[in-house]
């Protein structure tokens, strides 16, 4: 099998486990303050409104089928990208446990900064640093995204220790 395939392979696996151990945060989250109270799954079923042209009196259903195929796509493409970046950027530091789960909990950082805060309101409406649910939800989603960026991290650690 080809090194390339290899990393594709297992970012995408990495992505889907750290995607779910994610998912698992946020269902906290989600028992706590509904729908709004977890960004990701907010912007995803505001997608999915949009996209299926859901008539205003479903609008308020939660979609979790379109949530979660939204949320797992959307891991699953950054935890490819993770190996090729670590490989091409970071290889000296493919065998340093701490320097590798850092740099994961660093990409999970990244991802909430680059990925959702600036498409958060456009999206919903909702400002994630003015929201009626104050900062929490902010933070919650933030701690999420550092989850999903250790567990990678511990992954794509693993894979290239093996």
């Amino acid at each position: 099998m080809s090194l390339y395939l290899s990393y594709f392979l297992i970012g995408l696996l990495g992505g889907i486990i750290s995607t779910a151990l994610m998912t698992l945060t946020e269902i906290l989250s989600w028992r706590k303050w509904g729908l709004h109270g977890v960004f990701e799954w907010h912007e995803n079923q505001t997608i999915t409104n949009h996209l299926f042209n859901i008539s205003d009196d479903k609008k308020n259903d939660i979609h979790f089928k379109g949530i979660f195929f939204f949320h797992f796509l959307n891991g699953s493409l950054a935890g490819i990208a993770f190996p090729f970046i670590v490989s091409f950027f970071f290889s000296d530091i493919i065998n340093n446990i701490i320097s590798l789960l850092l740099l994961g909990i660093l990409y999970g950082f990244v991802l909430w900064i680059i990925t959702l805060v600036p498409i958060h309101k456009p999206i919903t409406g909702l400002s994630p640093w003015n929201h009626p649910l104050g900062h929490t939800p902010a933070l919650a989603s933030l701690g999420g995204h550092i989850v999903y960026g250790l567990v990678l991290g511990f992954i794509i650690l693993a894979f290239f220790r093996s």
